[in-house]
């Protein structure tokens, strides 16, 4: 009789797994785990339960996270016309995807609506004349601003209208005739507490009051935005506990609000590991200097534009350790990981790990110097055959193997 029982979960961040990885793979690596995918997706729909997940593309475009999302249910928040052309490569219904970049240029706005799309966002007059030619097709989200210094990136200093200034945005949006579907706000990367989130939610029902009163459009959507914290070297609140005034706050908006948020790094920041091996080493004043194969220019480069720092580990113990000093391979002088670290003394070929390095990690990293971007392995695609399946990765071509 055919045994029924799912294989065992394999867990892509065990050093065991880490080096067959690597055996197999070579360094560096971005080992991405679509179980901790499922799992973060899980979790925040717990948090914030009847909201839309729409996963941001952009803090890991892989098709991997993006076919993982869509099998929970999810959906996606698109933001340049390469994001668009890559979910239309996969197949994915336009219908699942909103456009949410406030400033577009017009052939952004042609092709995401050739390809289905038609959702979109704008947050000043300018960019609502640029909609007039497919006011037949197109309806907007318009953006509120909300500054949020607190916020490692205050995303509301970039984008979004004063809230004082929205309802003349979308009476001139319904002069042009442009369907107004609702609001938007983002509060920002890595947001300290959910206080920010509370007052937008509370200012937008509001708004979304006023403009229904004065007939300005549906106004049935709030998008949220993201800004959920996750670890880093500091502890983030647990998410149930960080939703939790959110939710609140929510639950006053009228039932026929639909809500949709837009994380990216909650879900796939948590996902992934960076893996990197030490291709020399030189003794300088005093201290060693280990010399990897992935630095600031590559996967590391989230330390510079994300200003995120990662828990970092060798796989080598050793009772003593020292402090030592990790730089990336590239012949720049500012290609320095961290300058005081405790190691064990590694060797030619060790290997060094980073946690939760899924999120504007690869995304970002570039191959300055000829030295290539990290492989990505993708583990645990089909949630019932785990382990099994990999999909490897080089730039944003995919092959499965």
């Amino acid at each position: 009789m055919k045994s029924t029982r799912k294989p065992p979960y394999l867990d892509p961040f065990q050093p065991r797994e880490i080096r067959r990885l690597v055996g197999e793979f070579g360094s560096p690596l971005l080992i991405v785990d679509c179980e901790r995918i499922r799992g973060q997706y899980r979790e925040l729909q717990r948090a914030l339960p009847g909201v839309d997940l729409h996963y941001a593309l952009k803090p890991l475009p892989h098709p991997a996270v993006v076919r993982t999302v869509l099998a929970e249910g999810g959906f996606l928040d698109l933001a340049t016309t390469g994001e668009v052309e890559l979910v239309h490569r996969m197949g994915v219904d336009p219908k699942l995807c909103i456009h949410t970049h406030p400033i577009k240029r017009d052939v952004d706005i042609r092709s995401a609506l050739e390809r289905g799309v038609c959702v979109f966002v704008a947050d000043n007059p300018d960019e609502l004349r640029k909609f007039v030619p497919y006011a037949d097709r197109a309806e907007l989200l318009l953006r509120v601003s909300f500054r949020s210094p607190g916020a490692v990136s205050d995303l509301s200093r970039k984008f979004g209208c004063d809230p004082e200034a929205l309802l003349a945005l979308a009476r001139r949006a319904r002069d042009l005739g442009i369907v107004v579907r609702g609001l938007s706000f983002h509060v920002g990367s890595q947001a300290p507490d959910p206080g920010k989130h509370v007052e937008a939610i509370e200012a937008c029902t509001r708004l979304l009051t006023a403009a229904r009163r004065e007939r300005l459009g549906p106004c049935d959507t709030l998008d949220i935005g993201g800004g959920f914290p996750i670890d880093y070297a500091a502890r983030a609140p647990q998410i149930g506990y960080f939703c939790k005034p959110i939710r609140a706050a929510l639950a006053k908006l009228p039932k026929r609000i639909r809500v949709i948020a837009e994380p990216g790094r909650y879900i796939a920041g948590p996902s992934a590991i960076g893996v990197a091996s030490v291709m020399g080493r030189a003794r300088r004043e005093g201290r060693w200097w280990y010399y990897l194969d992935d630095g600031l220019y590559g996967s590391f480069s989230g330390q510079l534009f994300d200003h995120a720092r990662y828990p970092l580990e060798s796989l080598k113990k050793g009772r003593h350790r020292e402090p030592a000093v990790l730089a990336g391979p590239t012949c720049d002088s500012i290609d320095v990981i961290t300058e005081n670290i405790l190691l064990p003394e590694l060797d030619e070929g060790d290997l060094l790990v980073g946690r939760a390095m899924g999120a504007y990690t690869w995304a970002s990293a570039s191959e300055f110097n000829f030295f290539p971007r990290a492989t990505v392995v993708s583990v645990n695609l089909e949630p019932g055959d785990r382990g099994s399946v990999l999909a490897v990765t080089e730039g944003f071509g995919a092959r499965n193997a």
